[in-house]
């Protein structure tokens, strides 16, 4: 196959450590929940959905979290379970192809450029793999479907939670150009305003640089 007609999903389950304690817990459903050590020092590890609108997100200090949604339930971070649930997800991954590249416990990379005989193209896979973990770990994913990693990676975030972006070729200018600056993998909070003060502010812009 050409490299043009690769298939890259990207799939990461969304609000992870976070819905994995809600669903553990019923009392925490549809309730803001932020994980992370009880120490108003430490450091907010995820936040549940009905946490971010306050503004509360990872790596946040917890003490301005707390602050910003007082009524939030907190509870610590319970690693080995976190990786038991992953497991299951990436079992579901193997299912579709062998070519799975993890980044973390709840997201990963899967070529499935060689899988479509037997199960689909690559919509039909990720939806095929949103199935099966909403069925085996009741949580929920988002998938990007797109020619390369790097635009599977920001599609899938494009319609959390829960979401399904597809990218064709000749549609990746047309998703990116748009899109702010801060998409961009690697550029963060600190390095956008520097983009900014030179005038690029979106994809496109940076592109044309």
């Amino acid at each position: 196959m050409s490299v043009s007609s690769r298939e890259i999903l990207h799939v990461d389950m969304d609000a992870f450590y976070a819905s994995v304690e809600q669903r553990d817990d019923p009392s925490l459903r549809g309730r803001p929940v932020i994980v992370g050590g009880p120490s108003l020092r430490g450091v907010v590890t995820a936040a549940s959905y009905e946490a971010r609108p306050f503004g509360v997100r990872s790596a946040m200090p917890m003490a301005e979290a707390l602050r910003r949604c007082p009524h939030a339930s907190v509870v610590p971070g319970r690693h080995a379970r976190y990786a038991e649930v992953s497991a299951q997800g990436f079992a579901s991954f193997h299912r579709y192809t062998p070519l799975v590249e993890g980044l973390s416990l709840d997201e990963a990379f899967l070529d499935v450029t060689a899988s479509s005989a037997l199960f689909g193209d690559g919509e039909a896979i990720a939806r095929r793999i949103k199935q099966d973990i909403a069925s085996e770990t009741e949580l929920r994913a988002s998938a990007g479907v797109a020619p390369s990693k790097f635009v599977a990676k920001i599609a899938s975030d494009l319609r959390k939670p829960d979401g399904l972006v597809v990218v064709k070729e000749d549609g990746v200018r047309a998703l990116l150009a748009p899109l702010p600056i801060e998409r961009m993998w690697g550029i963060g909070p600190k390095s956008a305003p520097r983009f900014h003060a030179l005038g690029l502010h979106t994809l496109g812009d940076l592109a044309g640089a």
